[in-house]
C-alpha cells in the first residue's frame, strides 16, 4: 500500500515580489505631511497646557525671591551680627546678645507699650464707625454708590498728605482743633508734646484712613446674608436693632474676626502717622517718645543710629509678635466654627 498523502494546515509563504504588499514595521501605516504637522502641534498644545500655569506665576516668584525671601534671611542672619550701616559687609558674630539687649532696653518696651495703646485707640473706634456706616449704606439710599466711593476717598488718600493735614488741625497754637476748645471754653492742649493727646492725635489720622475700608468690608458682608433671615425675624416682631444684634452680627463674626486681625497687625507696623506728626520730623516719637512705635523704633536703631544688627533683631521680635495674632486668630477662629 502507498503512504496517504499528508495534509500541512500551515499556509504558503508568499512568493518574493507577489502581488500582495507587506505592512510597514509596527502595523501602522506611514503618517503623511498634514498628520506630522497635526501630530507636532498636539504634542505643542500638551507642553504648552502643563508648562504655562508655572510660566504665570513665575514672575510673582521671582519677586518674591529678590525682595521678600532674600531680606528675610538677610535680616535673620545680620540679627546674629553686630553689624553697622556704614558697613554692611562687615559683620561680627554675637549670637542673641541683639535680641537679649532689646528686652533689657526700656526703649522697646516704651515703644511696645505706645504700639498697644496707639493700636487699642485706633481699632476698637474704628471697627465700631465701620459697622454703624456699612449698617447705614446696607438699606436703600439715594446716591448710594456716591457714599460707597467717598468711604474709600481716605484710605486713596496719601498718608504724607493726610498726615500733615492733621498736624496743622492739632497744631498747639493755631490749630484747629484748640480753636474749637478755646470757643467752648477748655484751655488748649498740646497735642504733640503731651502723651496721651499725642497718641490720641495720631490714633485718629489711622481711623480717618481706614475706617471706610472696613465699612466696606462689612457692607459686602452684610449684602451677602440672605434677606429670609431678615423677613423670618420682622414676622417674629423683631424690631431692627434686635434684627441687628440676633441676624447680623451672628453672620458677621468671621468678617469682624478678620477685620480685628488685619487691623491689628497694621497697628503692630504703624510707621507713617506717627513720623510725620512729630514736629522734628524725626524717628523718636516725640521729644520723650511719647508716640514711638515699634515701626519708628525700628526706623531709628537701623537708619539713625545705623546699627543694622540691632534693627534686624527687632523686626524678627515684631514677626514673632505676628505669627502669636496668627495663631491666636486661628485658636478663635476654631472655636467659632465649632460653636456655629
Amino acid at each position: 500500500m502507498t503512504p496517504m498523502a499528508t495534509r500541512h494546515d500551515t499556509a504558503a509563504l508568499p512568493s518574493k515580489g507577489g502581488a500582495a504588499p507587506g505592512r510597514p514595521p509596527g502595523g501602522s501605516a506611514p503618517m503623511n505631511k498634514e498628520q506630522r504637522r497635526r501630530a507636532k502641534l498636539s504634542r505643542r498644545w500638551q507642553r504648552d497646557m502643563r508648562w504655562s500655569p508655572y510660566a504665570f506665576v513665575a514672575p510673582f516668584f521671582l519677586l518674591f525671591l529678590a525682595f521678600g525671601l532674600f531680606p528675610l534671611i538677610y535680616t535673620g542672619w545680620a540679627s546674629l551680627h553686630q553689624v553697622e550701616l556704614t558697613a554692611p559687609t562687615d559683620m561680627n558674630w554675637v549670637g542673641l546678645k541683639n535680641y537679649t539687649r532689646i528686652f533689657d532696653d526700656d526703649f522697646f518696651w516704651n515703644a511696645a507699650k505706645n504700639t498697644l495703646t496707639i493700636g487699642i485707640i485706633s481699632t476698637v473706634p474704628q471697627l465700631l464707625m465701620a459697622m454703624g456706616i456699612a449698617h447705614i449704606l446696607n438699606y436703600k439710599l439715594r446716591a448710594s454708590t456716591f457714599y460707597r466711593v467717598a468711604m474709600l476717598a481716605p484710605y486713596a488718600t496719601s498718608i504724607a498728605a493726610a498726615s500733615l493735614v492733621f498736624v496743622l488741625l492739632f497744631g498747639r497754637d493755631y490749630g484747629m482743633i484748640n480753636w474749637a476748645l478755646d470757643f467752648v471754653g477748655i484751655d488748649p492742649v498740646d497735642w504733640q508734646g503731651d502723651k496721651w493727646p499725642s497718641q490720641f492725635a495720631v490714633s485718629s489720622i489711622i481711623i480717618w484712613r481706614w475706617t471706610g475700608y472696613n465699612a466696606l468690608i462689612y457692607l459686602a458682608a452684610m449684602q451677602a446674608i440672605p434677606q429670609d433671615l431678615y423677613e423670618s425675624a420682622a414676622l417674629d416682631g423683631a424690631n431692627r436693632w434686635q434684627q441687628f444684634i440676633h441676624v447680623t452680627l451672628p453672620a458677621l463674626r468671621p468678617t469682624i474676626l478678620f477685620t480685628v486681625v488685619v487691623s491689628t497687625i497694621g497697628a503692630s507696623q504703624v510707621f507713617g502717622e506717627p513720623l510725620l506728626f512729630d514736629a522734628n520730623k524725626g524717628a523718636s516719637g516725640g521729644a520723650e517718645h511719647q508716640f514711638q512705635t515699634l515701626g519708628l523704633y525700628l526706623y531709628e536703631q537701623g537708619w539713625v543710629n545705623q546699627h543694622l544688627g540691632r534693627a534686624s533683631a527687632i523686626a524678627w521680635t515684631m514677626f514673632a509678635i505676628l505669627i502669636v495674632i496668627g495663631i491666636i486668630n486661628q485658636l478663635i477662629s476654631r472655636r467659632l466654627r465649632a460653636s456655629s
